[in-house]
């Protein structure tokens, strides 16, 4: 991350009209100096609607904690209910638009107000309860970005089921391994959905994985692609093998659900587990974070207000799809919760070509647009002339998500599609924060390109060395979080031993200054002069691909896994486009290079299988960018492969550093000279 001097100074017109002026900010500041407790216990009582109001703020046992512990509420009444007795009722709550398989327009439509909403809401939640599912049982969604998504969503919440929503890109083994660990009682899905011009099989991805889960009773699908003319799709014109139910465990989506049905919400305590949302990690298997209900409930609310600015009359669109944190977060619970309109969009950016977002904009009059920095980047490479096509003039704020965006493509997003008039929130947080932590404040914070700047009201942020004592201004160290705060994940699904391991075992104080644990966020970061926070990446084998966060481990895994490699090694590298593109080290079994066929057509051929055979394992977003086969890895004496020299060596760097650990100093020669084989 380059350090950019620029400053633009917020809008006087945008700071009179936001919802969080200069004077509330300050008040929100001090009271949670003042009083941490009450400062969150006021909040919570003026934006939940509580079915039984709290008399206990929280309960903080290191690293554990409770919030409004003895409250009662439903966040499916959050997001409906609460809307039901005044003019949101007809509001819009959703548009939805699907991606036709031709591209063209106009796009397939829905529109559904916040009464017609939480009419499908309830429908599907007595359809829930019909097939025994019960509150505190588990449920996975693998579903494409459909309104269908969201009812499901908050039908489970409204019943008291945990979901799990598995991102529709990951394989049929990823799908699997989610489902055991959340021993998930029900699947949700549909029959297909729309990519590029493709169907997606994600029914058959479904069969595939619960062959697999004994724990599954019952499958229920969508009919996306309008084969049961059930009317709520048309057919698809692509075709499409007919969809094979299994008699007792499958049904219909419009089958399952019970129309006319006023299903009323369960009264669930306020640390009751809404989701659990799986996130990689270091050491292969993938993290279950689970998230509470109250506190997150608070925290996606307030964010939306305060860092988006969401008014009666926007029209908010957040790119994200449902399977990340952000689309629950900030598609789902966070919008529907204040009232807002919703836009979703069923494909991809740049599908038929590079235009589709910005007619997007124009067509529905998108006024708050959130996408992440791999796009943006993507639309900037592609040149103004695609977004000087439609009219922007809508838009009065824009959103950045997923990772630190580098400063050229921020003054991209200002100048062209803000047309240098939309403050740009430009936010940190995590899977495990539940919400944004840091974010520039629409009319507020002067913005920097590429910083954060600082935390929200009520967020205690910080930058550390190694033993836990903040570092001088302009010094590189490790970003932590230093008070509990609502919406932080609770544990890690069915092992509390990792989830205090992982988030607060590095900073377990006391140490110096430091009293109680701090939660370590895994980013560095330093502070500019002015007290401004810069992120500069993970400092663990995550990498962030995208937008996706990627155990390094993960990876490895699914390539040793193919039956011609005996070891490999992953590391993120600098990417014009993804941010970080994956770079995989391999060697091969010894029968494989002493092969007869064993030949540079031999190992480009071999690479592309292994790319192939690490998507079809983990999913598309995780294949490998480069593959280079060497004879061996540079390792410690203990046999821990060094991945810092492995990064020197992919990004080309000359100064290795110190290697006197290394086993056998000659390997890093031998991967100076091999080759880079895509």
């Amino acid at each position: 991350m380059i350090f950019n001097q620029r400053v633009v100074q917020p809008s006087a017109k945008f700071a009179q009209q936001a919802n969080l002026n200069k004077e509330h900010h300050s008040k929100l500041l001090h009271s949670a100096l003042d009083n941490y407790e009450k400062h969150w216990a006021e909040l919570a009582q003026k934006h939940i609607h509580w079915k039984k109001t709290f008399t206990i703020p929280m309960k903080w046992n290191p690293p554990f904690v409770e919030w409004f512990v003895d409250g009662e509420l439903n966040i499916s009444e959050q997001c409906l209910d609460r809307h039901l007795n005044g003019s949101v009722a007809n509001k819009t709550a959703l548009i939805w638009e699907g991606e036709p398989c031709n591209g063209l327009e106009p796009l397939e439509r829905k529109i559904l107000s916040y009464h017609e909403l939480h009419a499908e809401v309830c429908a599907f939640a007595e359809g829930l309860v019909r097939l025994g599912v019960r509150r505190g049982d588990r449920v996975a969604l693998y579903m494409p970005m459909i309104p269908e998504a969201v009812v499901a969503m908050l039908a489970c919440a409204r019943i008291g089921a945990t979901h799990t929503v598995v991102f529709g890109g990951f394989s049929a083994e990823s799908l699997c391994d989610r489902i055991l660990d959340a021993q998930a009682k029900c699947v949700i899905t549909a029959n297909g959905g729309f990519r590029r011009g493709k169907i997606l099989s994600l029914k058959q991805a479904v069969d595939k994985a619960v062959a697999e889960c004994p724990c599954v009773e019952n499958v229920v699908v969508v009919d996306r692609l309008g084969e049961t003319g059930s009317g709520n799709y048309p057919k698809s014109t692509t075709s499409f093998s007919p969809t094979q139910m299994l008699t007792g465990r499958d049904r219909w989506y419009h089958d399952v659900r019970v129309a006319g049905s006023s299903h009323a919400a369960e009264s669930l305590p306020a640390e009751h587990p809404l989701f659990i949302l799986y996130t990689s990690g270091t050491t292969g298997k993938p993290k279950g974070v689970v998230h509470g209900t109250a506190g997150y409930a608070l925290w996606t609310n307030l964010t939306c207000q305060w860092v988006f600015d969401i008014k009666p009359d926007d029209v908010y669109w957040c790119t994200a799809d449902i399977g990340w944190v952000t689309g629950h977060s900030y598609v789902v619970y966070g919008p529907l919760s204040t009232g807002a309109t919703v836009y979703m969009y069923e494909g991809a950016p740049d599908f038929p070509d590079f235009g589709r977002f910005w007619r997007c904009i124009e067509r529905e009059k998108i006024s708050i647009f959130y996408t992440a920095p791999t796009a943006i980047r993507a639309f900037m490479r592609q040149g103004e002339h695609w977004p000087a096509k439609s009219n922007l003039s809508t838009l009065r704020l824009l959103g950045s998500v997923g990772e630190p965006i580098n400063p050229e493509a921020w003054e991209w997003y200002h100048s062209v599609i803000g047309q240098s008039q939309c403050p740009i929130v430009d936010t940190w947080w995590q899977t495990e924060t539940g919400g944004v932590m840091m974010s520039p404040l629409p009319g507020l914070t002067p913005l920097k390109p590429g910083s954060a700047t600082r935390p929200l009201p009520g967020i205690a942020v910080d930058v550390v060395d190694d033993a836990g004592s903040p570092v001088a201004k302009g010094n590189r160290g490790k970003l932590v979080i230093t008070k509990p705060w609502p919406s932080q994940l609770r544990t890690v699904h069915g092992d509390p031993e990792r989830y205090a391991k992982t988030y607060w075992s590095t900073f377990a104080g006391p140490a110096g200054m430091q009293k109680e644990p701090y939660y370590f966020t895994g980013d560095g970061a330093f502070k500019d002069h002015d007290g401004d926070i810069w992120v500069i990446g993970r400092v663990d084998d995550v990498i962030n691909v995208a937008g996706h966060r990627i155990g390094t481990m993960e990876v490895e895994s699914a390539l040793v896994d193919h039956h011609c490699v005996a070891e490999s090694a992953v590391v993120g590298i600098p990417d014009a486009l993804k941010g970080t593109a994956v770079y995989a080290f391999v060697t091969l079994k010894n029968e494989v290079k002493q092969a007869p066929d064993w030949n540079d057509e031999r190992k480009h051929a071999l690479a592309r299988e292994l790319i192939t055979h690490v998507g079809g394992i983990i999913g598309s977003f995780a294949k490998p960018d480069h593959i280079r086969f060497t004879d061996s890895l540079p390792k410690t004496r203990s046999g821990k492969i060094m991945r810092r020299l492995l990064r020197d060596v992919a990004t080309g760097h000359e100064s290795l550093g110190d290697t006197t650990t290394l086993e056998d100093v000659s390997v890093l020669a031998t991967l100076r000279q091999s080759s880079d084989d895509e």
